[in-house]
């Protein structure tokens, strides 16, 4: 570095070094090989440099994590005030404009993250609210300068915001020394609304979202278009949408003209809520729903001979971790498996799996086993990932998270 720089100085490994160059956000604590004494304050701004003093870049720091700095810029000339951060939020603003359509900015996922450069956080949006998750400590010290940007670049551009309510309320913030939380986050001159829930459209289809006690941020907004996707091949089907969360396969299905739609969920709430969707969209005789464990309803419905002409399959992750990855391959080659078995001989079979554990590769192998397994021929229609709302970062393989195949499903003749 030739100037004089007021951040700390942390000195990494050359696998490190390899790669924050290849693009990559993060800088493992294991990767450290010499740290400023005494050490800076939790979530501080610090430099990264090489074995020979070459600046990388400059983050925050997070002192009880195994991912010890986060990357928040490789350019030396930055500096980090509310200039900065207004223009990193109006470009991710900008980028959500030029990628969707108008229709689609009034529910979507403002900052994704890493793949947007503000580490750790994740704010979607639902209508007049913003919804975050703040799984940094550096980027929860940032909060009050970056929260009131983000409202002013909207509100500036003509959107109605009206609060921000945060979902911290996930265990995956202790690893950074943080406590869960949830609520409203106080704005200067804004009143929020008093009620915990709104209601969105996507694809047409109407949503009562309860941001407040729903999963993740309140609503699943990554599989936007894959549904818009499905529900091109539901006109006059009988449809099976399993794991069907608050109904939104299932919706979609129903609004595109499907025969009849059942969709299938564990969790009761979820389906109450499922339920009061298709009342709000008027497909209550259309699509219907049911409280039921996936794995021991479908073999229910193959000894019944059920069969469907489109059968959906979006189940939870089914690893968090690699050293879980064996069992998650058992349950989805199984689920895969028992969802061939219901579908008609030339209907379609749309499955995905939203773990970033489970890689591509992986993913299509287990389903082909699966598919070898039950006699089926596969075709694929399509395969796809999240929205462009959630972008992959390519230096960064958890950002790519999402598979999403399309099949028609055949017998062997």
């Amino acid at each position: 570095m030739k100037q004089s720089r007021p951040y700390p100085v942390y000195t990494i490994t050359p696998k490190g070094e390899r790669a924050i160059l290849s693009g990559h956000p993060w800088v493992y604590a294991e990767e450290l090989t010499d740290q400023p004494d005494p050490a800076p304050a939790n979530g501080a701004l610090v430099d990264v440099v090489s074995s020979k003093g070459r600046y990388l870049g400059t983050g925050l720091l997070s002192q009880n994590s195994k991912i010890r700095v986060r990357l928040l810029s490789r350019n030396a000339n930055d500096r980090f005030d509310e200039n900065f951060w207004r223009r990193r939020v109006e470009y991710a603003w900008a980028y959500r404009k030029t990628v969707m359509g108008p229709e689609d900015l009034s529910c979507c996922r403002i900052i994704f993250g890493e793949a947007d450069q503000f580490p750790g956080l994740t704010v979607d949006r639902f209508g007049p609210v913003l919804v975050t998750q703040t799984l940094s400590y550096g980027m929860e010290q940032l909060k009050p300068v970056l929260f009131p940007i983000l409202v002013d670049v909207l509100r500036q551009d003509g959107q109605d915001i009206q609060g921000i309510f945060e979902r911290n309320d996930v265990a995956l913030r202790a690893r950074e020394g943080l406590e869960e939380n949830k609520g409203w986050f106080p704005l200067e001159g804004l009143q929020h609304p008093q009620d915990t829930w709104t209601e969105i459209c996507e694809n047409g289809v109407r949503y009562r979202v309860d941001f407040e006690n729903g999963q993740k941020t309140g609503f699943f907004l990554d599989q936007k278009y894959n549904r818009r996707e499905v529900a091109k091949l539901a006109r006059g089907k009988r449809v099976l949408d399993c794991f069907t969360h608050t109904g939104s396969f299932a919706l979609n299905a129903g609004l595109a003209g499907s025969a009849h739609v059942l969709g299938v969920d564990a969790s009761e709430l979820a389906v109450n809520q499922a339920r009061e969707n298709a009342a709000l969209n008027g497909l209550t005789e259309q699509v219907q729903f049911e409280c039921a464990d996936v794995f021991d309803l479908l073999p229910r419905l193959e000894q019944e001979g059920r069969k469907y002409d489109v059968v959906i399959l979006d189940p939870p992750a089914f690893t968090k971790s690699r050293n879980s990855i064996k069992n998650a391959v058992k349950g989805y080659r199984e689920i895969n498996l028992r969802g061939m078995k219901l579908v008609k001989d030339g209907g379609y079979l749309a499955t995905c799996s939203c773990s970033h554990f489970m890689d591509p590769e992986l993913f299509t192998k287990t389903i082909r086993e699966a598919a070898g397994n039950v006699h089926k021929r596969l075709r694929q229609v399509e395969y796809r990932t999240q929205a462009a709302d959630h972008p992959i970062l390519w230096a960064a393989d958890e950002s790519y998270y999402l598979k999403f195949y399309i099949f028609q499903v055949c017998d062997e003749k």
